[in-house]
Order: C-alpha cells, then structure tokens, then sequence
C-alpha cells in the first residue's frame, strides 16, 4: 500500500474540510451546531445546552454509522441531564444499523429498555415525541413481525414525523434513509430510491455540510440506474466529515458504480489510514478498515494494478484489531476476486480453504469449481461446487435463525459454476443458458458480484464459443451497469476485433488504457497494445 499517497490523500481531505465554511442555519432562535471533523447538525432539544453538544455529536456520528461512538456521546448527554429523553432515543438508535446488519434480539431488548427511557424521561417536544415514537415502532417486543414488518413500521413513523415538522433537516434526512432501508428489502425498490432522493436533493442544496444528508443521498442513488445522482454528494461527504473512517470511504460507493477508479483508490487509502489510526486510539473497529480494504481490491484490479492487489492480501494481517477470522475471511475474498478477474485458473482451482466458519467459505468454493472447470477438470470442479452446495444450505439455515428473507433457488455462485461444468462437459446450450439464468436472477436481486458480473461471464463463454458479435453485444450491456469494468472493456476489444469492428475495438483499446493507472502491470494492457497496433 502507498503509504505516501495515502498521507496526502487525507491531508487534502483535512484541508478542504478545514478551509470549508460552515454556514450557521438559524432555526428556531438557535444556530446549527458545526463540527470540523464529524459535520454539521441541525437538532434542537429541550435538553439543558451543556447536554446539547453531546447530542450534537452523536446524532452527526449516527449519520456516519459510527454506531459506537455515537453510543457514548448520547450516554454521554444523558449523564448530563437524565430527563433529557431524547438522549435514550439516541442510545436505542445506536443499535438500528440499518444497511449493515438488523439487530439480534439482545440488541432489540437493549434498544426497548432506550425506549423505555426516553418515554419516561420528562423533557421532550411533541416533535421528540414523534422520534421516539417512530423508534418505539421499530424495537417492539412483537416476535413475529419480520424485517421488513418492523422498517415499514418505522418508515410509516418517520414520514409522519417529517410530514408535521417539514423544516426539521434530520428527520428528512433520516427518512429518506428509512426508504432506502425499505428498498433494500426490494419495496418498491426504485421508488424508494427515487423518493429518497427527492427528499434529500433540497436538504444537500441548503445544508451542504450535513453529514446525514450527504451519505444517505449517496446510499439511495447506489444502483446502476441511479448513481450518477449521488456524485456530488460523494465529492462532498468525506470533506464534511473528515473524522470518520466510514464518511472517507463511503464517496467509493458512487466512484465504483461509475468506474471512477482512481477517486475510489484515493478514496478507499484515505479511509484505511484513517481507520487505523482511529482503531489504535481505541475509537474504532477493525471493520472499518477491512471494508474500505475490500473497495481496494478491486479498485486495484479494474485499474491494472495487479501486484498492489496481490499485496493487499498481505496488508490483512497488519489491521489493528481485527480477529483472526475476520482477516481469514477476507484473505479467502481477495484471493477468490484476484484468480477470477485476472482469469488465472489454475490458481483459482487450487485456492486455499482457509480456517473459517462454513458460511464464509462460498466464495472460495466457488472460484475453486470455476478455475477446476475452466481448466478441464470436470471431477474437481463438480467437487468443488458440491462444497458450494453445502455452504449454501448452511447460510440458509443461518439466515432463518436471524430471520433474514431466504430466497429460493440456486444461488447467481451456483448458477455459474454449473454452467461452466456444463461447458467443460461439452453442454453448451445448457452452460449458455445457465448462465443467462444467473445474469438475470443477478440482476433482478441486485446482487453485487464479488467478481466479474454473470453478464461478463456469459460474454466471455460467447467469446470462447467464437461467436464474437454475440459477445460483443453481452460485454456492452455490463458496460452500462458497471462501467469501466477492465475484463468487460477488453473483452469486448477483442469481441469487436473478432466480429471485424476494428474502428470500435479501437475505441475500447484506448479506453482500456486511459482506465489504467500510470504504474499498471496487468499483462493484458501489453496484449491489448500488441493487438490495438495491428490495426
């Protein structure tokens, strides 16, 4: 990992935010509350002021899901006035991760004895009342309701809360992301997102440097379809809030969809030297350097850098914090993403397992089958996919205890494997169509691939069946959902070559370089300029 680039980065992003003015919204006789390091907040209480900043505080690092942290700043705020009700709601809200993970039941009892608090507690608003309210919604005891249930609980709570108090900035912004979190469960997917985005639009215009505004409007447009509405929100966010890790890394989201390879490396390195320092001055977690690790792995490979992405493997062990499982499970990622985008079979055949809870070990089985498939051995990847089978049930079973929705049918991982076994058996109608049938379930689910998208898949088998044209047009339709994808743009160089294009598999030649970073060593650009200059 650059260690010097990774210092400027962040000094540039400190630099900004400082340099930034951070223009005092009055509201109700009271300035907004400005923070260079988590961002700005508009959220007056009828707690005692010497409370106020605290939950200022923690409201802001609510909004950069420093869920920890914030923890301690309400607990804070209600140390300093126990009847300040709205400190409790803070506390219980600490433990809604939404987007992330949906809180066991120890965390929802956790979160009903808040609730329990903030009820009791004398001072509070009608408008307080209502945030409250909405959370009360979200952590009841009812045991039967599902995920979904409880956040359109919350959702219906929320949009009642903004609807009675349309000038309050938080609770715009925090139902535009009770929305998004509904869309997740695929609710009315886009229209949430769309809703979502409309309600934050204005909010950003106005209040520029609200954390809360900002991070969800990127969350909401990160889908093909919509990402282009959450750039600038993502050139903004890290400046806002230069003092959280996840704030740095998250602009990444937006960069990645729009094949922004090189502001998502700066992006994902500030974010990693952030977390770590934060991690050794006991104010964060491990995770939050893993994930923004995870966007520069392949961040790496979709700009040619194949030996900064094969190092990042190694840099795993050196995460301050992280648990032996955590670092394993992440090494199995990397190595998996590695031998498949760079299309080395042999290695993806022989990857390790390494030493990890079963349910983690999908991606490695399933990098195993296709490198055994795509290299002949037909026993080793069948072997390999059964392996896949079993680690799929085992997530099923483990999705049910949490009560996460189960969805029916193979897996897009399983999909694929068989359908290269069936190629490798000489099916290729069956090997075609299972991989169409992954594209689309891919699609339909809105399934982040770990690797290369099943859409690139199908396209490399048509280019390998020599039906170049069919290829070509494959390798084009994952361009639009993720551009600047290397594999995509080099195959379908070669596609166009193969179906005489030669103009346009010029075009992709030169956009597969400018794609590259200055010190890229992956050995395709080598080939592709062979190949560009014999035209």
């Amino acid at each position: 990992m650059p260690r010097a680039r990774l210092s400027i980065a962040l000094s540039m992003l400190l630099a900004a935010a400082v340099a930034s003015a951070f223009p005092s919204a009055a509201r109700a006789g009271r300035a907004s509350r400005a923070d260079d390091r988590v961002g700005n907040v508009d959220f007056p209480t009828s707690c005692t002021p010497q409370a106020q900043p605290a939950l200022d505080k923690g409201l802001a690092l609510l909004h950069s899901f420093q869920y920890s942290e914030s923890e301690q700043s309400f607990a804070a705020a209600a140390q300093s006035d126990p009847q300040c009700a709205i400190a409790y709601w803070g506390q219980a809200m600490s433990h809604y991760e939404l987007l992330w993970d949906f809180p066991d039941e120890k965390q929802l009892a956790e979160a009903r004895k808040n609730i329990d608090l903030a009820q009791k507690a004398a001072k509070k608003s009608p408008r307080e009342s209502e945030y409250i309210a909405a959370a009360a919604g979200f952590f009841n005891s009812d045991s039967k309701l599902s995920h979904a249930d409880r956040t359109k609980i919350y959702v219906d709570a929320m949009g009642k809360l903004h609807d009675d108090n349309p000038g309050d900035v938080e609770a715009g912004a925090l139902y535009a992301v009770a929305l998004v979190s509904l869309a997740d469960y695929n609710v009315d997917e886009l229209a949430n997102r769309r809703k979502a985005i409309a309600i934050l639009n204005p909010l950003f215009a106005a209040h520029p440097n609200n954390p809360g505004v900002a991070h969800y409007l990127i969350h909401a447009a990160d889908v093909p379809e919509l990402a282009a509405q959450g750039l600038p929100a993502a050139r903004a966010y890290a400046k806002i809030a230069p003092g959280s890790a996840h704030a740095i890394h998250m602009p990444s989201h937006i960069f990645w969809r729009l094949g922004l390879w090189q502001e998502l490396i700066d992006s994902n390195n500030a974010a990693v030297l952030c977390a770590s320092q934060a991690t050794k001055a006991g104010r964060g977690e491990a995770h939050y350097q893993l994930h923004p690790m995870d966007f520069l792995s392949y961040g790496y490979l979709q700009s040619g850098q194949e030996s900064k992405a094969r190092h990042l493997v190694d840099e795993l062990k050196d995460v301050p914090g992280a648990k032996p499982e955590d670092i394993a499970e992440h090494e199995s990622v990397f190595e998996a993403r590695n031998a498949v985008e760079l299309h080395r079979w042999k290695e993806a055949a022989a990857l390790p397992v390494h030493d990890e809870k079963l349910i983690a070990l999908d991606v490695t089985y399933w990098a195993r089958a296709l490198g055994s498939a795509r290299t002949g051995d037909v026993a080793g990847a069948r072997q390999a996919a059964d392996k896949l089978e079993e680690v799929t049930q085992a997530q099923i079973e483990h999705d049910k205890k949490l009560g996460n929705p189960i969805k029916p049918g193979k897996t897009v991982m399983q999909q694929e494997a068989d359908a290269w076994i069936a190629l490798a058996n000489g099916q290729t109608d069956a090997a075609l169509a299972g991989l169409r049938a992954a594209d689309e379930r891919e699609r339909a689910q809105r399934e982040d691939p770990y690797a290369a998208p099943a859409g690139e898949m199908l396209a490399d088998m048509l280019l390998e069946l020599k039906r170049p044209q069919e290829a070509l047009d494959e390798y084009q339709k994952v361009l639009k959902d993720y551009p600047n994808r290397f594999d995509a743009v080099l195959g379908a160089a070669q596609a166009a070559d193969g179906a005489s294009h030669h103009d346009l598999a010029q075009v992709f030649y030169s956009q597969l370089r400018n794609i590259s970073a200055p010190g890229a060593d992956r050995p395709e650009l080598q080939a592709g300029r062979n190949v560009s200059n014999g035209h």
